[in-house]
């Protein structure tokens, strides 16, 4: 890959987390303005990507998916960055996966032309939003359907506009989210879907394993899923050749690719990964979830790595209020903080030479809007104005603040920028 990451379709930059500028700056002009977070010449907090982080997690999902013989279509609700989906798709994703129909247009508008809906598409407006996708040409559009009720109102609507969507009949577990819970509602939804041959097409099996909670659950909804997927494709229900079997959050991808690898050379099924959260990474459960990954899957021992944090918040100490408590510039505006809070990484005084690393004790206790709470030691070295840079847990919550976030090299520069379309 080339210095430059990110190449067209630039957005304006605007709000926080931005160097100062003579005029109007796009998310191509970021790189060129010479600004360091070290030398102080962002605005924090600021949100930054670890450009070496993002590129080593890009190649090690790459090679994990090559070993197994599947596709990958990274699911785009992460980042919603039309930069980061062309980084992806240039890497060789088979698609982008959305969750609903704007954000299937933002990923179509970044250039994906394969793109999963993993959700259920309901409403005449996101109908609409998706057939005008399908009306450009050369786009596939899946969408998942769990009851009879749904695709017979997806059969009416894209019927009356002459277009044809392909549906995947979408696996569930009980007391979990949606999808089909039994044999009975599959094959009512499969009848229902074959009401509507001009306007439906059944395309394959879905799943999100991620409700099942634990390994053994885990599997179990997957050889389900498989075993769905061997009946329809037997039954000669797909209309699809190869038709879809997709399944994977960031979670159990691993556990995905070894069930699912059983079919991954038949030619009469595509098997598609969707992790999402694997570009950025992050140092709460999917730093748990890489830890179990890396012990147990054969194929991430093999590669000797495992993915890294990417995606970072640099922010200042702007009080020192009692002996042991720091308040930092940096609040839920900025960071998600539904799944931990943020954790102090690195520690810089304006005028080091270099970043340390922050006390191991450090424990941000509590966030408000625009302050996080750091429990510190009466006698730590710890002034106002010193930089803190923290880690970050569930990054799709934490891309959702902000606009833009910036891309930088080892050293703290800034070399580029992504836009966020949330």
């Amino acid at each position: 890959m080339d210095k430059k990451l990110f190449h067209d379709a630039p957005a304006l930059l605007r709000g926080k987390g931005l160097g100062a500028s003579d005029g109007a700056l796009s998310t191509t002009d970021a790189g060129r303005q010479g600004w360091s977070i070290l030398r102080e010449q962002v605005s924090l907090p600021a949100a930054v990507l670890l450009r070496s982080a993002l590129l080593h997690n890009l190649e090690w999902m790459r090679r994990f998916v090559a070993a197994y013989g599947v596709q990958l279509a990274p699911h785009g609700k992460t980042t919603m960055s039309p930069e980061l989906f062309r980084l992806q798709l240039d890497a060789g994703a088979w698609g982008i996966t959305v969750a609903t129909a704007p954000q299937a247009r933002e990923a179509w508008l970044a250039g994906a032309r394969r793109i999963l809906i993993a959700n259920q598409l309901v409403g005449p407006a996101n109908m609409a939003i998706v057939a005008d996708l399908l009306d450009a040409g050369d786009t596939e559009v899946f969408c998942l359907v769990d009851s009879a009720d749904n695709a017979d109102a997806l059969g009416r609507w894209f019927h009356a506009r002459g277009l044809r969507l392909d549906v995947l009949l979408e696996i569930g577990i009980a007391g979990g989210r949606t999808g089909v819970r039994d044999d009975a509602q599959a094959q009512a939804v499969v009848e229902a879907v074959a009401r509507w041959p001009q306007a439906l097409r059944l395309a394959g099996v879905e799943v999100y394993e991620g409700v099942a909670g634990d390994e053994a659950g885990v599997r179990a909804v997957l050889r389900r899923s498989v075993e769905t997927f061997q009946r329809l494709r037997d039954g000669r229900a797909f209309a699809r050749v190869p038709a879809l079997l997709t399944g994977a959050g960031s979670a159990w991808f691993d556990v995905v690719a070894e069930e699912f690898a059983a079919l991954s050379g038949d030619v009469a099924a595509e098997i598609v990964l969707r992790p999402g959260c694997y570009l950025t990474h992050d140092v709460g459960a999917y730093r748990q979830a890489a830890t179990r990954i890396h012990a147990g899957n054969p194929v991430a021992r093999q590669m000797g790595t495992s993915l890294q944090p990417a995606l970072r918040l640099w922010a200042y100490v702007q009080s020192r209020p009692e002996p042991d408590k720091a308040i930092v510039g940096l609040g839920k505006r900025d960071a998600a903080f539904d799944a931990g809070f943020p954790v102090p990484a690195l520690h810089y005084r304006p005028g080091d030479a270099a970043p340390a690393d922050a006390a191991a004790h450090w424990q941000v206790t509590a966030m408000m809007d625009q302050h996080a709470f750091l429990q510190v030691r009466a006698g730590d070295d710890l002034r106002v104005g010193d930089m803190l840079c923290f880690d970050i847990s569930h990054p799709c919550l934490t891309f959702d603040k902000w606009r833009h976030l910036l891309v930088v090299d080892d050293d703290h520069a800034v070399v580029d920028a992504v836009s966020t379309q949330f």
